[in-house]
């Protein structure tokens, strides 16, 4: 079987979920003709009609509601933010609306609302951003963030299937950059569970989306000068998988938290605090955290380097807790 790419393997999941439950539809701007800003949603029009990829204004907050409602009466609708920044617009549905109806209603809930998000491509602070940590705090919603081309497709057909409204953010640098070849068969990777990226014994890295790429070249880079990485892709934000987290604790004794969002509330202090209540004791260095710096995202190459974790921050970062 041929490799394909990231934004491929999820047009894949789309394809064959729409293929195998009629109950499955798109909606968003621009994904019908055009097939998406970045083409996801290309060749979705003419396979599947009109009623099954729907173009809609642009107003995200009514793109989430429509889709609130369908999947009320039974559908199953994966909405499509443009850029995942304007997923803003669409909060108060999300949080207000979405993620309480099952709980003060019983009203089904099944939708996916997807975007490419991310940065490391010169987008500037309009186009860059990490908003996951925004919703993590809000019971009633799941939220997923793969960064390998097979957990995309197996994913975003367990977030289609999911009871559950699924935030899947795609990380946009990852669309056309890694291939992978696909499972055979019905290839659903289970919402909630962490993937160890490599195996390691003397520091673990935990992240997940582009920056697990980041820490994979620190791994190599430091294995050069006999420090053994381990890498824990979450996957998963919310649910998150405690087990996998607390185990590689135990493991290596030393972690440091990654990720691409900004460092002040951001998900590394979540997992930080989880670490301190569940394994201190395992510890024999404080937790550290490499993150973005607390400022809007910059367009100038040199600025946004030195704003988002690049790989020596990484090394860095393991060299102290090794050392410490």
């Amino acid at each position: 079987m041929a490799e394909i790419t990231y934004l491929e393997a999820i047009r894949e999941a789309l394809v064959e979920e729409m293929e195998r439950d009629a109950n499955v539809f798109c909606l968003g701007e621009d994904i019908g003709a055009f097939g998406g800003a970045f083409k996801v949603t290309e060749g979705l029009l003419e396979r599947f009609g009109e009623s099954r990829v729907i173009d809609t204004p642009i107003a995200e907050a009514a793109i989430v509601g429509a889709a609130a409602g369908a999947a009320h009466m039974g559908l199953r609708p994966v909405c499509e933010m443009q850029f995942i920044d304007f997923i803003s617009c669409a909060y108060d549905m999300l949080t207000n609306y979405v993620a309480t109806a099952r709980y003060r209603a019983f009203l089904p809930c099944p939708m996916v609302v997807r975007g490419p998000s991310g940065g490391y491509v010169r987008g500037g602070p309009f186009h860059s951003q990490n908003p996951e940590a925004a919703f993590l705090h809000t019971p009633g919603l799941k939220i997923v963030y793969p960064a390998t081309a097979s957990d995309a497709k197996g994913l975003m057909k367990a977030a289609i299937r999911d009871e559950d409204c699924v935030l899947f953010f795609e990380h946009k640098y990852l669309y056309r950059r890694i291939k992978e070849e696909m499972p055979a068969g019905d290839h659903v990777v289970p919402i909630g569970k962490a993937r160890v990226a490599r195996e390691g014994t003397d520091v673990s890295i935990i992240t997940y989306a582009a920056t697990v790429w980041k820490a994979l070249e620190a791994a190599e880079q430091l294995a050069d000068e006999g420090i053994s990485v381990e890498v824990i892709d979450l996957r998963t934000l919310l649910p998150m998988d405690d087990e996998a987290i607390v185990a590689t604790v135990k493991k290596t004794n030393r972690v440091l938290v990654l990720h691409e969002d900004t460092r002040t509330g951001g998900i590394a202090g979540e997992i930080t605090a989880r670490i301190n209540e569940t394994a201190f004791e395992w510890l024999d260095a404080p937790v550290l955290r490499v993150t973005a710096a607390d400022v809007p995202l910059p367009y100038a190459p040199p600025l946004e380097d030195y704003v988002l974790p690049q790989t020596n921050d990484i090394v860095r970062a393991v060299k102290r807790l090794a050392a410490y």
